[in-house]
């Protein structure tokens, strides 16, 4: 049979899908409809945080904020299922202006039926900053976040004169059961990807954690169990945390989005020999 190129440009390619289990569908999907064989192993996995006094505080007292910054899908689930369990409806938020980084978080919003004010022109921390700067001098604003993230928006908001709470509603961890699945799939020709993709910093941190032994020379290129692997990553804090820990990423995405790492990803395809390693 021949192949496309044009409809399945990964025909042929191992991609490597590090998202949590109940993330990975969007991009697996996406990978799949144009050809790649895809391998799902989560390198997090989101909990609960130990307490949730901050969040039902923050929640309870909701009406005395101007902004509502979410950073990620995860963020909004834990949001509002908290606010379920609370028996709190969306008419809570409704006197709030909301932010959101992303289209995929924007969508996770709208889908409960509340407006999203302002998206970043680009889907990172510093430019939430930018189109905040200006409007939020003396304003209210609670930030719903990871654990364990960034420090970017609440240091620059409180310089430009914001009053500002960071509510830790869920955490990433790293799912052991992965480690032995990870090792064996880069050992094992068959399933060996061709291209592991990042879609966050935790993503990054946690693959280093599951990938085992340290390094013992980090001056080299690439670790040996990932030498001839395409390192794939959503944005420039991704790609940053990659080069921190002595990784490098190899193809990184022009729109911080899956769809944006979808495109980059095959657009290096499409300048390699990626299917005969």
């Amino acid at each position: 049979m021949t192949v496309n190129p044009k409809t399945r440009p990964l025909s042929g390619v191992r991609v490597l899908v590090g998202r949590a289990r109940h993330q990975a569908g969007a991009l697996s999907a996406e990978l799949r409809k144009i050809g790649a064989n895809v391998l799902e192993i989560p390198f997090i996995e989101i909990r609960k945080p130990r307490s949730l006094r901050p969040l039902d505080s923050a929640l309870t007292n909701i009406s005395t904020y101007d902004w509502l910054i979410l950073t990620s899908v995860n963020g909004v689930d834990a949001m509002w299922a908290r606010m379920s369990q609370l028996r709190f409806t969306k008419n809570s938020l409704r006197n709030l202006k909301i932010a959101a980084i992303g289209p995929a978080t924007k969508k996770a919003i709208e889908k409960r039926g509340v407006k999203v004010h302002m998206v970043p022109k680009e889907y990172v921390a510093e430019s939430v900053v930018r189109s905040l700067r200006r409007k939020v001098r003396g304003k209210r604003i609670l930030l719903v976040r990871a654990k364990v993230a960034r420090d970017v928006i609440p240091r620059e908001l409180r310089k430009a004169g914001a009053y500002i709470d960071v509510v830790e509603a869920y955490e990433t961890v790293v799912p052991k059961s992965s480690r032995t699945r990870l090792q064996a799939a880069l050992k094992d020709s068959r399933k060996r990807p061709h291209v592991i993709s990042f879609t966050s910093s935790s993503t990054v941190k946690n693959f280093v954690s599951l990938l085992g032994a340290p390094r013992k020379n980090p001056t080299r290129a690439r670790p040996v169990a990932l030498e001839g692997v395409t390192l794939a990553s959503i944005g420039p804090v991704t790609s940053a945390t990659l080069r921190e820990l002595h990784l490098r990423e190899d193809v990184e995405a022009k729109e911080y989005t899956i769809p944006g790492l979808v495109k980059a990803i095959v657009a290096k395809v499409a300048g390699s020999s990626l299917r005969s390693k």
